[in-house]
């Protein structure tokens, strides 16, 4: 949805590779020039016709690959957004000469790689920028996979026109992309589809229903949902049946349907083919990291190769956190799993960790191995052992998770000042019982540390990165497509707390996510939800807080219709789990 060794045999004649000092691993050298670069469209057939035109939809899919009569892997980025709203720090969309031959490709992929040997190729999902069809992201890259492999046909023109081959490529692609387009990577690999040898999903959804819906709580109206402000002009108009048939699958109860199911990703990690190396940011309150975390676990159950960046920061690419070494990690991966190199980063320690702005480390696991503790609020505002007592929350959908640690229109509860830092990893979960005197509850919970700190400013949606007035240049360029872009800095603000893991949910769902029910008046109801995932030391010194709330104004969508419930929790039978363990060194 929307949010290897064969191939040595033919190494000299196929790869950007030069011999290498024996004592150092092999890596493709930068030996094509990026000026004599082929640049083409082909218009990929995908096999169905969403918008109903009576003709197969067409993907566009830019390429841009060495000029030497040499076959190449593929560096594959699917997305929505080169026309309406760019890619990367900078923005960058798409440009095209005249003629329509593509000239800026957007990102540093094409300057860097297409010298070392590989192809370059930006798809735009079916129904936006020059694509025909209505928004089926994962069958749009698909058809793109199935091209480079021999198995769909491509043409020159979007309608009509002569056909295109592939003969150049492999076969062997790797889909990469942030956000929507990691997205897109994840549910590639979960199709199993022959010739996709790895994903790069950066802050990209695994489970449809957990970012559009919390625990039974859809975040938005029908209408606000959905991809259509990305559609072209051709497809605004003739996806409206496509979108209205998503929305009736989908449905606006809350409830986890066949639909849901459909686009959860993360229990078809056994069907992966691929290896996967994946981003992700705590501080990420766009595609919030527990995303990462239930697509991570599953991952390794399953035994897929992978490896992941974690950093504290919002939604936003590493490239833009520690430049050179994530450009070194990029390349060293594709290098071993599109080129078949054995240079030995599978064996390296699976996460790069970042454990404060800038400070980073390298961890064979994540999440740690940690002892769970169980903390309960007590009526006098405390955070302890032993809850007792109830607390009332009247519901304001106006009032953010933020204004509540500040005490408006939410139940506040703090532990004792820590006698040594505790680091909290993994994903928290809570309990709540709660009554409402309504016939429908909204639920939010807050993780708080409260203490003064600097971090990454990340609270209402930020990055933790700024841009700063100068450039960095990652391979090469030409007139029309920069190979250098805006150097970044770590976006650091002092605090007197950091809310550092949170949490929402329908309760009218306590028994089953499949099906929500009316809420009875005064009953008392329980209900178990996880919280986002995180990786925070909370320093000695500092409080330990727990806020319960109900409609999280920095996560709803205004239009939702308000509820005017007062939210009753029985505190007693109130609780948040952690992980927790030693901080890292």
């Amino acid at each position: 949805m929307r949010l290897l060794l064969g191939f040595m045999a033919a190494l000299s004649t196929t790869a950007g590779l030069t011999p290498a000092a024996s004592a150092s691993p092999p890596e493709s050298r930068p030996i094509y020039a990026y000026d004599q670069a082929i640049r083409e469209t082909a218009w990929v057939e995908t096999g169905t016709d969403h918008d109903r035109d009576g003709k197969p939809d067409r993907v566009a899919a830019d390429v841009i690959r060495p000029g030497a009569h040499v076959r190449v892997p593929v560096i594959l980025d699917v997305s929505p957004y080169y026309a309406c709203c760019g890619r990367g720090n900078e923005m960058q969309k798409k440009t095209y000469a005249p003629d329509g031959t593509p000239q800026q490709f957007p990102l540093f992929y094409d300057n860097y790689f297409v010298p070392r040997g590989y192809a370059v190729v930006l798809a735009d999902v079916g129904g936006t920028n020059r694509s025909s069809g209505c928004f089926d992201d994962v069958g749009s890259g698909n058809a793109v996979v199935n091209w480079l492999n021999g198995r769909a046909k491509a043409f020159d023109a979007p309608d009509g026109g002569r056909p295109v081959k592939a003969d150049w490529a492999t076969g062997d692609v790797g889909a990469i992309g942030k956000s929507q387009d990691g997205a897109t990577a994840i549910g590639m690999a979960a199709s199993g589809i022959a010739g996709l040898k790895t994903i790069v999903p950066i802050e990209g959804v695994a489970d449809n229903y957990a970012q559009l819906i919390a625990n039974g709580a859809p975040l938005a109206t029908p209408e606000n949902t959905g991809s259509s402000f990305t559609y072209n002009e051709r497809a605004a108009e003739l996806c409206r049946p496509f979108e209205a048939d998503l929305e009736a699958r989908a449905g606006t109860n809350g409830d986890y349907n066949a639909y849901w199911r459909s686009v959860n990703f993360v229990p078809r990690a056994g069907q992966v083919r691929a290896s996967v190396l994946a981003a992700q940011g705590f501080g990420d309150w766009v595609v919030a990291p527990n995303q990462f975390a239930a697509y991570w676990d599953a991952l390794g159950r399953a035994g897929v190769p992978r490896k992941a960046w974690l950093s504290q920061a919002g939604h936003t690419d590493p490239f833009d956190l520690q430049r050179a070494r994530w450009v070194e990690t990029l390349h060293r991966w594709f290098d071993r799993w599109l080129l078949g190199l054995r240079n030995g980063v599978e064996h390296e320690p699976a996460v790069h960790l970042e454990t404060a702005p800038d400070q980073w480390t390298d961890v064979r696991n994540w999440p740690p191995a940690t002892r769970p503790v169980t903390l309960h609020p007590a009526g006098d505002g405390t955070l302890g052992p032993i809850g007792s007592g109830t607390a009332s929350v009247v519901d304001d959908p106006a009032v953010t998770r933020e204004q509540w640690v500040a005490g408006l229109s939410a139940a506040r509860f703090t532990g004792a000042p820590l006698a040594t830092p505790v680091r909290i990893a993994g994903s928290p979960s809570v309990t709540i019982t709660a009554s409402s005197d309504k016939t429908a509850a909204r639920l939010g919970v807050a993780l708080v540390d409260y203490g003064p700190a600097e971090a990454r400013n990340t609270a209402t949606y930020g990055s933790g990165v700024k841009n700063l007035a100068t450039r960095s240049c990652w391979g090469a360029g030409s007139g029309a497509d920069s190979a250098c872009f805006l150097d970044t800095a770590a976006d650091v603000l002092s605090a007197g707390h950091r809310i550092v893991a949170a949490g929402w949910a329908d309760l009218g769902h306590h028994a089953s996510l499949r099906h929500g029910e009316p809420l009875v008046p005064g009953r008392a109801y329980p209900m178990t939800f996880t919280l986002t995932a995180l990786d925070h030391v909370v320093p000695a010194g500092h409080r330990l807080g727990l806020v319960l709330g109900g409609t999280d104004g920095l996560l709803f969508d205004p239009a939702l219709p308000p509820l005017g419930d007062t939210v009753t929790f029985d505190l007693a039978r109130t609780s948040v789990t952690l992980g927790l363990t030693e901080p890292e060194h």
